[in-house]
């Protein structure tokens, strides 16, 4: 037996062993392929998927943020009403204090005092007149002081007889518009009253 050829059947081993090994390689490659090829399908799908839910989400942001200007738009109107209304009730308030500071300033005129010019800013009142002396004006500014709507007075200017040339003093004097404490107190109790 020692003249037996055994270089075919090892040739032959050799060659399925090759074939085999391609085969395992070409199956292998193959099978990577294939889970490459299912891994970019699955990331396309999920990157769509997330673009899908991107734009959704866009969407109700754009529609949130129109909203909210409109929100906006409303809470800005709202503001300004309420400002408006503020103004009308502080009006409605005041109307009567022009005539009381009138009343009181009729009232605060001694005889012998021609007013002849009045003028009001904001709560300050300036009036310019004639007086016969300055006793008369000192007089004035005392019942302004006195009284309950007008007070604080405060004399800016007055000329002599001498230097006017009409027989009387020129006088301009300032005086602030008030309320009494008592008609304060019920004025806020009815705004409040209108708030609630």
């Amino acid at each position: 037996m020692a003249h037996i050829n055994l270089l075919p059947w090892r040739e032959a081993a050799r060659r399925r062993r090759q074939r085999d090994l391609a085969i395992t390689a070409a199956a292998a490659l193959g099978l990577v392929l294939l889970i490459g090829v299912l891994l970019k399908v699955q990331l396309e799908a999920v990157i769509d998927a997330q673009q899908a839910r991107n734009a959704f989400l866009e969407a109700r942001v754009a529609v949130l943020d129109r909203r909210l200007r409109e929100i906006n738009a409303l809470e800005q109107r709202k503001a300004d009403l309420l400002a408006r209304m503020e103004v009308i009730q502080r009006l409605q308030a005041s109307r009567p204090e022009i005539v009381h500071m009138l009343d009181q300033l009729v009232d605060a005129v001694p005889a012998g005092v021609f007013l002849t010019q009045l003028k009001q800013e904001q709560g300050e009142v300036t009036i310019e007149g004639r007086a016969q002396s300055n006793a008369h004006v000192s007089r004035l500014m005392r019942t302004i002081q006195d009284s309950e709507w007008i007070g604080s007075p405060n004399l800016l200017l007055i000329e002599n007889k001498d230097e006017t040339g009409t027989g009387f003093s020129h006088f301009r004097l300032s005086f602030n518009q008030q309320r009494p404490p008592s008609d304060a107190s019920e004025d806020t109790a009815v705004v409040a009253a209108e708030k609630g």
